[in-house]
C-alpha cells in the first residue's frame, strides 16, 4: 500500500468581500437603446486600443506609462471614463498573466508524466498513484512525438512569460472561433456580428465614495432614475445638463434593494455595468460594491449543533446531517441540478440547488455545512488520465469554484458557516466504512452519501473509520465493545471494561460467582495456589481412633 499524504487541516471559509446585484432596464425607448449602443461601441473601441498598448508594454509598465495612457483616453472620453478603462485593462492583463502561468504548470505536469511513462518498458504495470508504461509500441511512439510538441509549447510559453507577453481576445476566444463554424452554431453572419460587437462594448464605471449617489459616471438615484455621463464626442446627445443622458427606464433591485438604496442615499461607492443580452434583446444593469469581511465564527461554535456534510458530484449534491458525535442522523438528501446549456442556465441551476440545501440546513437547526476544498486545475489534463476521456469531461464540468463562491455568499445571509475540508480519500474511506452499515432494507446508501458522512466527520475532527466490530462470542467473551459512536472526549472511551463478578468460564455454575473475587483460590499465573501438588490430608489420631 502506498504512503498516504498528509491531510490539511479543516478551516472556516471567510465570508464574501463584495456584493453584485442585477436587474433589467425595462421600457427603454429606441433613442435610449441607440445612445447606449453608441456609448458602448465608442468606449469599447477605446478599451481595445488601450489593451493593445498595455500588452505591448509588457513588464515595462510603470506609473508614468499608466498616466500617459489615462491622459490620452481623457481627451476622447472623460477623466472618470479613462480611469474605468485603464483599471479594466489592468485587470484583464493580470488575468491573462495568471492564465499563462497556469498553462505553463499544466505543460510541465504533462511533460513529467509522459517522460516517466516513456522511461518504462512497454506494457509495464503501474500502481494506484504511479502510471505504468504505454500499452503498445505504437502508442509509445505517438507519445514520444507528443512529448516533443509539448516541450516546444513549453519553451514558447516560458519565453512569453519572461517577456511579459499575453494574448487576450476582447469578446472571448470561443465566440471568435464560432465565426468559422456558423452552421454548427446555427447562427447567421449578421447574428454573430451583432453578438460579437455587443460583447466588445464597454459601459461600466467604478464608484467613488463622497460623490453624489456614489458614482459620477453612471448614476442611479434611490428612486430609480439612471443617468450616464456621455463621452466628449457624444456630448451632443445629452438630454440633461452637464452632458448627461437620463434613461427612460427606472431601476428596481429585487434582491438587496433596500441595502442598495441605503448605500446610494449615503453617497457610498457603487459600481455599475450596463450590458445587452443579444439573444433576448434585453438590457441589464449590474450594481456592485465592497463590504467589510464578516468575522469568521470559531470552529467549535459552528459545530455546536452538528454539521451537514456535502459531497459534490456531476449532477447532484449528496448531503447527510451528522450530530455532534459524528453519527449520521435521519436520511440522506440529494439535490439535483443540470449543468448543460448556457452559462446563465448553469448558474441558475447552481443557485436553485444551493437554495434548497440552505433551506434544509436552516430547518434542521444546523449552523455549519462541510464541503471539500476541491481544485481540479492539475487533475483534468489529458496526460493525467490518458484514455479516460469521459472522466476528464466529468471533472471539467464540475463548477467547483463557482459552487463554493455561491455557497459562501448565500450562506453568509443565513448565518450558516461553511467549513472546507481536505478532499483526500473521502470517497474511498466513506464507501469502505459507512456505505454498508448505513444500507438497509428501506434505504440504499450510495457511495456519494457515504462520502458526505466522511466529509462531515473530517470537519468535526473525528476519524472517518468507524469503531471496530467486537469478535464473535465463540472467539472471545460475549460482552465486547459496541459499534455505537462515543464522544472522543468521553472518559474511558478506549479504556478497559470494568471487571464483572463471576467466573469467566462456561463450565462453572452461576451460583459459584461469589467466589470469583478470591484469586488465590484459583490456579492463575502469579498466585499462591500455582505449582502446589495436590494430596489428601491425613486424618488426625483422634478421628482414626473413633473410626476404629
Amino acid at each position: 500500500m502506498g504512503r498516504l499524504r498528509e491531510l490539511a487541516a479543516s478551516f472556516v471559509v471567510p465570508g464574501p468581500a463584495g456584493v453584485a446585484i442585477r436587474t433589467r432596464l425595462k421600457q427603454l425607448t429606441s433613442a435610449d437603446e441607440k445612445v447606449l449602443a453608441l456609448v458602448g461601441a465608442h468606449l469599447g473601441a477605446l478599451a481595445s486600443r488601450d489593451l493593445k498598448v498595455r500588452c505591448a508594454q509588457g513588464l515595462e509598465h510603470s506609473a508614468e506609462t499608466w498616466a500617459a495612457r489615462k491622459r490620452a483616453l481623457t481627451a476622447v472620453s472623460s477623466s472618470r471614463w479613462a480611469g474605468s478603462l485603464t483599471k479594466a485593462t489592468h485587470d484583464q492583463w493580470a488575468l491573462a498573466r495568471r492564465g499563462r502561468l497556469a498553462h505553463i504548470q499544466s505543460l510541465e505536469a504533462g511533460i513529467r508524466t509522459i517522460a516517466h511513462r516513456l522511461s518504462l518498458p512497454v506494457g509495464a504495470k503501474g500502481s494506484k498513484n504511479t502510471p505504468g508504461g504505454y500499452r503498445s509500441t505504437r502508442e509509445w511512439h505517438a507519445k514520444a512525438r507528443r512529448l516533443h510538441v509539448l516541450e516546444g509549447r513549453l519553451e514558447r510559453a516560458r519565453a512569453d512569460w519572461e517577456a511579459g507577453v499575453v494574448r487576450v481576445v476582447r469578446g472571448g476566444k470561443r465566440l471568435a472561433r464560432t465565426r468559422h463554424h456558423l452552421s454548427a452554431a446555427q447562427l447567421t453572419e449578421a447574428q454573430w456580428r451583432r453578438r460579437w460587437e455587443a460583447e466588445r462594448w464597454f459601459v461600466q464605471a467604478d464608484g467613488e465614495s463622497g460623490k453624489r449617489y456614489g458614482n459620477e459616471t453612471i448614476r442611479a438615484s434611490p428612486d430609480g432614475e439612471v443617468s450616464i455621463k456621455l463621452p466628449a464626442p457624444l456630448a451632443h446627445l445629452a438630454n440633461a445638463p452637464h452632458g448627461r443622458y437620463i434613461l427612460t427606464a427606472m431601476v428596481r433591485f429585487a434582491h438587496r434593494g433596500q441595502e442598495w438604496a441605503d448605500r446610494v442615499a449615503a453617497n457610498r461607492a457603487v459600481a455599475y455595468r450596463i450590458h445587452l443580452d443579444v439573444e433576448r434583446g434585453r438590457w441589464y444593469v449590474t450594481a456592485s460594491w465592497q463590504i467589510p469581511a464578516s468575522p469568521t465564527m470559531p470552529m467549535a461554535a459552528a459545530l455546536a449543533h452538528g454539521v451537514i456534510g456535502v459531497d459534490m458530484n456531476a449532477d447532484h449534491l449528496a448531503a447527510w446531517r451528522l450530530d455532534t458525535h459524528g453519527n449520521p442522523t435521519g436520511s440522506p438528501r440529494r439535490f439535483f441540478y443540470d449543468l448543460t446549456g448556457t452559462a446563465e442556465h448553469r448558474d441558475a441551476q447552481v443557485r436553485h440547488t444551493l437554495t434548497q440545501l440552505l433551506h434544509w440546513a436552516r430547518t434542521c437547526g444546523v449552523k455549519a455545512i462541510a464541503v471539500e476544498d476541491l481544485d481540479f486545475a492539475a487533475e483534468k489534463t489529458r496526460e493525467k488520465h490518458g484514455r479516460k476521456r469521459r472522466f476528464r469531461q466529468l471533472i471539467s464540468g464540475m463548477p467547483t469554484g463557482r459552487l463554493r463562491a455561491r455557497l459562501t455568499s448565500m450562506a453568509d445571509q443565513t448565518g450558516i458557516t461553511i467549513i472546507a475540508v481536505d478532499p483526500a480519500y473521502t470517497s474511498r474511506w466513506g464507501a469502505q466504512h459507512w456505505q454498508k452499515p448505513l444500507t438497509g432494507t428501506t434505504r440504499k446508501t450510495t457511495r456519494h452519501d457515504a462520502a458526505a458522512v466522511a466529509i462531515g466527520r473530517r470537519a468535526q475532527g473525528h476519524p472517518i473509520r468507524r469503531r471496530t466490530t467486537p469478535p464473535r462470542a465463540h472467539q472471545s467473551d460475549v460482552h465486547g465493545h459496541r459499534t455505537v459512536q462515543a464522544d472522543r472526549h468521553a472518559p474511558g472511551r478506549e479504556g478497559p471494561r470494568p471487571p464483572l463478578p463471576g467466573p469467566r468460564t462456561r463450565c462453572v455454575p452461576p451460583d459459584r460467582g461469589a467466589n470469583a473475587g478470591n484469586q488465590n483460590a484459583q490456579h492463575r499465573s502469579g498466585r499462591s495456589a500455582e505449582h502446589e501438588s495436590w494430596q489428601q490430608d491425613s486424618l488426625s489420631l483422634s478421628l482414626q481412633e473413633r473410626s476404629t
